[in-house]
């Protein structure tokens, strides 16, 4: 007989796994159609819960620190958010126990502060996304000698011991984001690699997306373009957009403007104004980003599905601890392309899915 997993019932019945994992294990608010729908599903596989309980290596519960950005400072990370809390709600009955703590992305000394403070925690495990390269290479050092188990997300490591990945190739990404260039400018175009407020020199998956563009464009035959980088940081918003303007006011020659994370909106509300027209390309489909993709500012979002990352980490952590289940060194999810004609089918939220 089949083992259903509250995944595969999510699936069935169209809506979340917290939502199923509410129903199942009676608590919490869910809407009377998606209950019709999950009991239906229920029914039909004669689902019994305690199926999934049986694999459990012991009673134990198991503490899992997350240590990621905070939501409230930059919006890219709260995707991430709501994918911990729903792998969570999944796995909390088998015994799995949360401990969230949120460093300041653009401050290291942050970082190094709650990292100490997860090591604190004595916990089973850790989902980290690693923004900041060295200071993540020394802690993750430090798991490995008390032998904490963890899971990466959002960029890896790559000096560390074979670990646990789960995120797209940023390389290739950034050879997927030269394509698209390519496709729609003209020989002799000039083009701007643009890393916003972010320290370039520890942040490896901005160098990862620089190299691969670069490295597209280093591959054709009769390259006629010009690439220049620029970095532009600055301690508050107000000064950073005193930047990107500088930036573009100084550089009108710049035909194409490739933005390697999700502050092209900052470019875009500028470009938006202007009546030359730039061809923009840069990731993440936060709320900003995609007002200027259907405006036109922006060509096209690369979607790095930060929810899913986070989602995946936590579920494939908890599996690990729980079932002893192995899971791939690294599991690369694929590189979405959005555009204005396109993003619609990106915005389904579990609201539209699940109305509660």
């Amino acid at each position: 007989m089949k083992k259903y997993t509250i995944k595969d019932i999510a699936i069935m019945a169209g809506v979340s796994k917290g939502t199923v994992d509410r129903v199942i294990h009676n608590r919490g608010k869910v809407s009377p159609t998606a209950l019709a729908k999950i009991n239906a599903i229920l029914q039909q596989i004669d689902y019994k819960p305690n199926l999934l309980a049986r694999n459990l290596k012991n009673n134990k519960t198991y503490n899992i620190c997350v240590l990621m950005p905070d939501p409230s400072i930059d919006p890219y990370w709260a995707p991430c958010l709501e994918g911990i809390e729903e792998a969570f709600e999944e796995y909390a009955p088998f015994g799995i126990t949360l401990d969230m703590l949120f460093f300041n992305p653009f401050d290291k000394t942050s970082f190094e502060n709650q990292a100490d403070a997860v090591l604190q925690k004595n916990c089973d495990g850790i989902v980290l996304a690693p923004l900041f390269q060295k200071e993540s290479l020394a802690f993750l050092k430090t798991c490995e000698q008390q032998n904490i188990e963890y899971f990466l997300f959002n960029n890896d490591i790559r000096d560390t011991k074979p670990q646990r990945f789960i995120g797209q190739d940023l390389y290739l990404s950034g050879r997927v984001a030269a394509k698209l260039m390519h496709t729609i400018l003209r020989n002799n175009s000039k083009i701007a690699i643009v890393h916003i407020d972010e320290v370039f020199k520890n942040a490896r998956h901005m160098q990862d997306k620089e190299k691969g563009f670069r490295s597209y464009f280093e591959d054709l035959n009769n390259n006629s373009f010009e690439i220049e980088t620029f970095k532009l940081k600055h301690r508050n918003t107000n000064n950073l957009k005193k930047s990107v303007k500088y930036f573009i006011d100084m550089h009108p020659d710049i035909s194409g403007i490739f933005v390697t994370n999700s502050k092209v909106h900052l470019l875009a509300a500028l470009l938006n104004t202007q009546s030359q027209k730039r061809h923009v390309i840069g990731y993440d489909l936060i709320t900003e980003n995609i007002q200027y993709l259907n405006s036109g500012s922006i060509d096209f979002l690369i979607n790095q599905n930060p929810k899913e990352q986070a989602q995946l980490s936590f579920s494939g952590l908890a599996d690990y601890l729980l079932y002893s289940k192995d899971t791939p060194k690294q599991n690369l999810l694929p590189i979405d392309i959005v555009n204005s004609e396109n993003v619609k089918s990106y915005l389904k939220d579990e609201d539209e899915l699940d109305p509660q």
